[in-house]
């Protein structure tokens, strides 16, 4: 794989992660077009490369919050890092079961299901729309709204449906002040994606693997930089309620994929 391969890659992995479009979606739409081999090119150190990418830039951009949540944990100190950490763990445990005990039933869904993205971007769209309507978000987050968040997360693993479109707009409808609910939705999956990225190394057969080091880094390097510009520039749209444009380009996209499937 070239470098510019990998730089195309990281930027679109930067962008799919953040912005409410759904990268599963559009990696499954993608392969449609140019071949069911596509994802299989890109290659297993690629793949974990550029998921890598975006964790960080998920750390990058929540340092501050990471840095002061770790410290009161280490010092043992009970208080609000206690319970947002206590809140990630409760998120995670849907998307975990849903991993361990459905793994084959998920796989076959994303095999050529054309329809299926085109009317799960539809939802994400609908709940994007629904989100930016509403105007009174004062409500903090507690430990039944965190599992509903988690509930939802866990079926953002359907193709189409996107992961932090689907957790925030939830968030949002839960009447959760916005910028804690962006900001929750993006930690909440570094967890997840570092602990996906462990078992993939574990599973797979990296030493098979022949993606040479330069493009490698520039993959890791254009994720990493689109991935900081594009939570940013998320965490910004949904304090402003402006997910309305991302709920039209999710309609637009799967009335051509219905097309396109017919």
């Amino acid at each position: 794989m070239s470098a510019l391969e990998t730089l195309i890659l990281g930027i679109v992995q930067g962008l799919t992660e953040f912005l409410p479009v759904s990268s599963s979606g559009h990696l499954e739409l993608v392969k449609a077009i140019f071949g069911s081999d596509y994802e299989q090119q890109q290659g297993l150190l690629v793949t974990i490369t550029l998921h890598a990418a975006t964790a960080f830039s998920t750390i990058f951009v929540f340092r501050k919050d990471i840095v002061m949540i770790l410290s009161d944990l280490l010092r043992f100190k009970r208080g609000e890092s206690l319970n947002f950490s206590l809140k990630i763990i409760l998120s995670m445990i849907p998307a975990v079961i849903i991993g361990l005990f459905f793994e084959d039933f998920i796989a076959s869904l994303f095999v050529g299901k054309i329809a299926l993205v085109a009317v799960m971007l539809m939802i994400t769209g609908l709940l994007l729309f629904l989100a930016d309507r509403v105007n009174e978000n004062k409500k903090e987050l507690n430990y039944s709204n965190t599992f509903y968040i988690g509930v939802i997360q866990a079926i953002a693993i359907l193709p189409g449906i996107s992961r932090s479109g689907a957790t925030i707009a939830l968030a949002v409808l839960l009447k959760i002040d916005r910028n804690k609910a962006a900001r929750f939705s993006f930690l909440m999956v570094i967890p997840l994606i570092l602990g996906s990225m462990a078992i993939s190394v574990m599973d797979g057969d990296l030493s098979q693997d022949s993606t040479a080091l330069l493009p490698l880094l520039v993959g890791f390097v254009s994720a990493f930089i689109t991935g900081v510009f594009a939570c940013r520039w998320m965490v910004a749209l949904v304090k402003k309620s402006q997910l309305k444009y991302f709920s039209f380009y999710c309609f637009a996209v799967g009335v051509l994929a219905i097309l396109f499937s017919v």
